[in-house]
């Protein structure tokens, strides 16, 4: 008897023909997750293992797995070859001595002439003969046993499924860029785009001396936490402050907001361009603030010419997006008190329902575009890896 961990995917099987790309894409990124520990992971027949681990490294190895995106769910397993009376056996000694149990096969090897049913029968015949106290439960047991019939010439008894992200697996949905700030939403906006598939790099405006570098550290902070989902990224850090200066001094002070995204988006979508990314990703959610109305948002797309503006919160309330950003690990680092540049130079009262005729004939009063070749040619590529 040997112990496994069978790795499940789940919305991979919709994939059709194409359906092996995927699974080799997913099999390569759980072996990059796994690439600072001893074991073998191999795919057969829709299922991955992971074998010839130690033992006593079988919770981190769970941890790094439960972080691919892609998979469903994870069991840690008994595995031996198939034959039904040392399966049943082994259940036997497996189960509890009193309470109630299920016993629950799955037959994915034809092979065998007994139904599904049949062999849960009887498994579960030979449970109550070693455990007498037991009662079958079908709907709520104390103890599930679990029961893998495979393909391979192996069975697998496991007691408990682990949940993991489920989604795509990154790099299947092409490569993104998100505009990543020291709040709250942007991590989880990243996240859960790259829960979909999709590779990311991150932007991040920086205003020195306006905000402190700790504030630039504090989004590198988040960066290497979200690596953890991803692998590895670049950060795009954009000197932002003489841009914001520029419009604190030429622009009404209640459009400073929405011309300052402006900026931000004719800045991101021109990194995005050069650097192979097919979309831009941002953490806004309807009506949250002032820059986040339906109006607002038109104005600031207005200056995005090619490419399109994914908004994965959009829909979210503030408490979903926390909840979100605790399970992910972001939220503590997020409220440290380090400020964004979109906290500099904050107005009183800001427009909620800008006019995009107004928007432009005041940020024409800048000459903004050598700003903006300045900002990108300073702009500093941090590694995370």
């Amino acid at each position: 008897m040997e112990k496994v961990i069978l790795l499940r995917y789940g919305e991979i099987y919709l994939k059709g023909k194409n359906r092996g790309y995927f699974e080799r894409l997913l099999l390569a990124n759980c072996k990059k997750a796994l690439q600072n520990y001893q074991c073998e992971i191999t795919k057969s027949f829709g299922r991955y293992y992971v074998e010839n681990f130690d033992i006593l490294e079988t919770d981190e190895i769970i941890e790094k797995l439960k972080k691919v995106s892609g998979l469903h769910s994870l069991m840690v397993a008994n595995k031996i070859p198939t034959d039904l009376n040392e399966v049943a056996k082994l259940c036997a000694e497996a189960a509890n001595d009193e309470g109630t149990f299920r016993i629950s096969v799955n037959r994915a090897d034809k092979t065998i002439a007994s139904s599904s049913p049949e062999m849960a029968a009887y498994i579960g015949g030979v449970v109550l003969e070693k455990h007498p106290k037991l009662k079958v439960d079908l709907k709520r047991p104390d103890q599930e046993i679990n029961v893998e019939f495979r393909e391979n010439g192996f069975s697998y008894v496991y007691f408990k499924s682990i949940p993991c992200l489920r989604g795509m697996p990154i790099g299947s949905s092409g490569k993104g860029l998100c505009l990543l700030s020291g709040g709250i939403d942007s991590p989880v906006a990243y996240f859960r785009m790259a829960k979909r598939g999709m590779h990311i790099d991150a932007v991040h405006f920086h205003s020195f001396p306006y905000t402190s570098l700790m504030a630039k550290e504090k989004v590198l902070d988040l960066a290497k936490i979200l690596a953890e989902y991803t692998g590895q990224m670049r950060v795009y850090v954009v000197p932002f402050t003489d841009i914001q200066r520029e419009i604190h001094e030429k622009c009404p002070a209640e459009y400073m907001i929405t011309i300052m995204r402006r900026m931000m988006m004719r800045i991101a979508e021109r990194l995005a361009t050069k650097n192979g990314c097919l979309s831009l990703i941002t953490g806004e959610s309807l009506a949250q603030v002032a820059s986040q109305t339906q109006e607002s948002i038109t104005v600031t797309n207005s200056v995005i010419e090619r490419l399109p503006v994914f908004r994965p919160l959009i829909g979210m309330d503030k408490e979903e997006i926390i909840e979100t950003a605790r399970e992910i690990g972001t939220f503590e680092t997020s409220i440290l008190p380090y400020e964004d540049c979109c906290t500099v130079f904050l107005p009183k009262n800001p427009v909620i329902r800008p006019k995009l005729e107004d928007i432009v004939a005041a940020e024409n009063k800048m000459d903004y575009e050598p700003l903006l070749q300045s900002a990108l040619d300073n702009t500093e590529i941090v590694y995370i890896e």
